[in-house]
């Protein structure tokens, strides 16, 4: 079969110790048998790994940062595609997701095409209110308050017992045992990503997380469930392993159906020693480890360009389970010359 010559844009290439979703999304699709793609990588850093890693970009560009404003963005976007002719482009950080929803249509007029949730589909999953989300759509949340304030500690504290999880409203959790460790998550958290701050009821159990895509009409194009087995001091799975959960399964394609998901997303669960599932997390894009789906069988990366240029795509009902995976580092040794080029000129 003849394959289709595509060029796809990819953020995230930050693959370190808090790695994005880019370089494990290029793998998956440049390993499709369908498509023949060229791969342009969008970095906010001069010191993203996928920048200098061998063979996995054809160009590299650097972008401002989303708090720089969306028409910053789009703009640097537009002038990238008026040299590369981008089909497709894959977001993959939450902070830069509302931008390239918000102009959605404004970047598929010029030929680029994505596969992003609504805005409404993002704002209801956002931390901040998760609880509400939940009753919506039957789900077990744990109860949450929002921090505007150090005052409100005490408020926190006649509602919960120690410990409780402190998160960001994009990135970062804290567990915290007692109130100075809530104040220092506090201001640490409040002074990257602003507020409010979330103070989460602890539950207690085992991490357990699915990669899901959503076609946007109800069906689940593909989930993968996994266990994390190694997790690093920044909450991150280091090593995880597919597993067999009906419960999982049957919880995500309630959700899917219920809510008409369109794109990528992990939910972040907690099971509990009784069985209980409870909802602790959605984040509403691709995550870092969904090579383990390739792996398994369900090349989620491949989907979504496939959706985003309304291709045709076969439901994903089966994936292997027991298959591992286990990040490692590595040195990489590169020339002076490649550093200067993306720092001076943006672009190599």
């Amino acid at each position: 079969m003849k394959k289709k010559h595509i060029t796809l844009a990819v953020t995230g290439l930050n693959n370190t110790d808090n790695p994005g979703p880019g370089v494990p999304v290029i793998r998956g699709v440049k390993e499709s048998e369908e498509f023949d793609v060229r791969i342009i990588g969008l970095v906010y850093e001069n010191l993203e790994p996928g920048i200098y890693m061998e063979g996995l970009c054809d160009r590299i560009f650097q972008i401002p940062y989303p708090s720089a404003g969306s028409d910053e963005l789009i703009e640097r976007i537009e002038h990238i595609h008026q040299q590369e002719k981008i089909d497709v482009l894959i977001p993959n950080f939450d902070a830069e997701l509302y931008s390239f929803m918000k102009n959605e249509e404004r970047l598929h007029k010029q030929g680029i095409h994505t596969f992003l949730p609504t805005l409404q589909q993002f704002q209801e999953r956002e931390k901040h209110r998760l609880p509400e989300f939940g009753k919506k759509y039957g789900i077990r949340v744990p109860s949450s308050i929002n921090l505007g304030s150090l005052g409100q500690i005490t408020e926190m504290e006649d509602k919960f017992d120690y410990p409780v999880m402190v998160k960001g409203q994009f990135y970062d959790a804290h567990l915290a045992a007692n109130k100075e460790q809530v104040k220092q998550a506090f201001l640490k958290i409040s002074s990257k990503w602003g507020l409010p701050v979330i103070a989460q009821e602890f539950v207690a159990g085992t991490e357990v997380n699915v990669v899901a895509l959503g076609d946007g009409k109800g069906n689940t194009v593909a989930a993968v469930p996994m266990r994390k087995q190694y997790i690093t001091d920044k909450g991150k799975a280091w090593g995880g392993i597919t597993l067999a959960d009906d419960k999982m399964m049957e919880l995500t394609r309630s959700l899917f159906q219920k809510s008409k998901w369109k794109g990528g997303m992990e939910l972040e669960l907690i099971k509990t020693n009784a069985g209980e599932y409870y909802l602790i997390e959605i984040n509403p894009r691709i995550p870092a480890w969904v090579y383990l789906a390739v792996g398994a069988g369900q090349n989620i990366p491949e989907a979504l360009v496939k959706l985003a240029l309304g291709m045709k795509v076969e439901l994903m009902q089966h994936y292997k389970i027991g298959k591992m995976f286990v990040r490692y580092s590595y040195d990489m040794i590169v020339d002076l010359e490649k550093f200067a080029a993306i720092s001076m000129n943006k672009e190599i």
